[in-house]
């Protein structure tokens, strides 16, 4: 399988500061112009995936993502808890669980 070219994310920046709190992941910065700009151009249907990455280097990197899911292909949706039987309940009373 032939790896696609990267497309690296023009007008963003992401630093992580090994001096911050541990909740603290680390800062994007977007370059407005440049980040506004890059998002018009690779949009569809009005959302933009990005991917932070660690180069070889241990530098950080935002590349966009370019995944598509195969056509037909959709997520399952998933099934809500069944209700619980009162009737069901009331015979498992003396139940010690």
């Amino acid at each position: 399988m032939a790896q696609e070219e990267k497309i690296f994310a023009d007008g963003f920046s992401f630093k992580r500061n090994e001096k911050a709190p541990d909740f603290v992941v680390g800062r994007l910065s977007i370059k407005a112009d440049d980040g506004v700009a890059f998002i018009r151009q690779h949009e569809k249907s009005g959302w933009i995936n990005l991917n932070i990455k660690t180069a070889r280097s241990g530098s950080y990197y935002i590349e966009l993502d370019t995944y598509e899911s195969p056509q037909g292909f959709s997520t399952p949706k998933p099934t809500p808890p069944a209700k619980e039987n009162p009737v069901a309940r009331e015979e498992n009373d003396d139940l010690p669980f």
